[in-house]
Parts: C-alpha cells; sequence; structure tokens
C-alpha cells in the first residue's frame, strides 16, 4: 500500500514539475496589438533614401522628400497610408492599407502604386518591443526574394522604416528603402 500511494505521489509530483515554465521559457501572455500603428496617425514630412537597382551591388542612392499621410480606419483596427514623395529621381505616389487580424495578432499592409494601380502582395508581421518587424515573398527582377520591412525609432513625433530584399532565404538582408518620418506640427493626428 506505502509503495503504491508513493508511486502515485510521485507521478503527481513529477506531473506539477513538467508542467512548471522553464526558468527564460515562459511566454508573456498574447497581447493585442491593434492600437500598434497609432503613434503613425497623422501628418508626416517623409525623407526616403532609395537604392536605385536592390540586389545587383549597386551602391547608387536617390532622395526623395514628400508627405505621408495615415487615417485610422475601422476603430484602429486598418489605416491607410497616402505617399506623395518626390526628388530628381521622379515622383512616387502610393497608398498601403494595413489591416488588423485579432485572431492571429498580426497586421497586414499591402502597398500600391499610381503608377500601376495594383494592390501588392501582403506583409504580415507585429510589432514587439517597440518594434514592428513584417515579412513576406515576392518576385523581384524576375526572382523570388524576400522582404522584411521594420519600424523603428517610434516616437510621438519621428519614426524610420527600413525595407530590405534578400536573395538567399533570409541569410543575409540588403536595404534599399529607408524612410525616416517626422511629424509635421499643427497638422493633427488623423
Amino acid at each position: 500500500m506505502h509503495a503504491r500511494r508513493f508511486r502515485t505521489l510521485l507521478a503527481a509530483g513529477l506531473l506539477a514539475l513538467v508542467l512548471q515554465p522553464l526558468p527564460g521559457l515562459a511566454q508573456a501572455p498574447d497581447r493585442d496589438g491593434q492600437r500598434d500603428f497609432d503613434f503613425e496617425i497623422g501628418t508626416w514630412k517623409t525623407r526616403v533614401s532609395r537604392l536605385v537597382k536592390p540586389l545587383t551591388g549597386s551602391t547608387t542612392w536617390v532622395e526623395l522628400e514628400g508627405t505621408s499621410v495615415v487615417r485610422k480606419l475601422l476603430d484602429g483596427r486598418a489605416n491607410i497610408v497616402e505617399l506623395d514623395i518626390s526628388g530628381p529621381s521622379g515622383r512616387i505616389q502610393g497608398l498601403s492599407l494595413r489591416l488588423y487580424d485579432p485572431r492571429s495578432r498580426q497586421w497586414s499592409i499591402r502597398f500600391a502604386s499610381a503608377a500601376d494601380g495594383e494592390l501588392g502582395v501582403a506583409t504580415i508581421g507585429a510589432f514587439r518591443d517597440g518594434r514592428g518587424e513584417f515579412y513576406d515573398q515576392e518576385t523581384f527582377a524576375g526572382r523570388a526574394v524576400l522582404v522584411r520591412n521594420v519600424w523603428s525609432e517610434i516616437s510621438a513625433d519621428r519614426c524610420r522604416f527600413e525595407q530590405a530584399f534578400s536573395d538567399d532565404g533570409g541569410k543575409t538582408w540588403e536595404v534599399n528603402w529607408i524612410a525616416v518620418d517626422t511629424r509635421i506640427p499643427d497638422a493633427g493626428r488623423g
């Protein structure tokens, strides 16, 4: 009888031990990220550096300036960005549609250029510790590439956006677009 009780207590103790999270591996509860883009609602002065020929070894960059206007939709679970920038290399106009999925707790972002009117591939991701990372796979110059978008240096009046391509499965990344946005005073927050 004592052996049976000992085995029962031993099994219960082992089960309790197995169900305890290991130090350093405990996961934070899922957070609701539907307000992660609220910082960007409003009108921004945008300075863009764009790599002219990505994934060719080129180091030629062009500079563009203009505005980015971000409007909240669906009570903050979506927003639309209107981009209008220009420089010696020409003008870029487009929009981004961002939608929050409460099931996955991630955002999808699609860009459409006024030049072709097509809505691009969805870039999917989320914010963690003040940094947003979003990924997709696209065709660029006839080959499959991974695309990474990163939002960082986020404050009430400034943020940085960076896009990079990888043609080696994510082992290395080449940055090809850097935007630094500064809020336009008195322009409001959408």
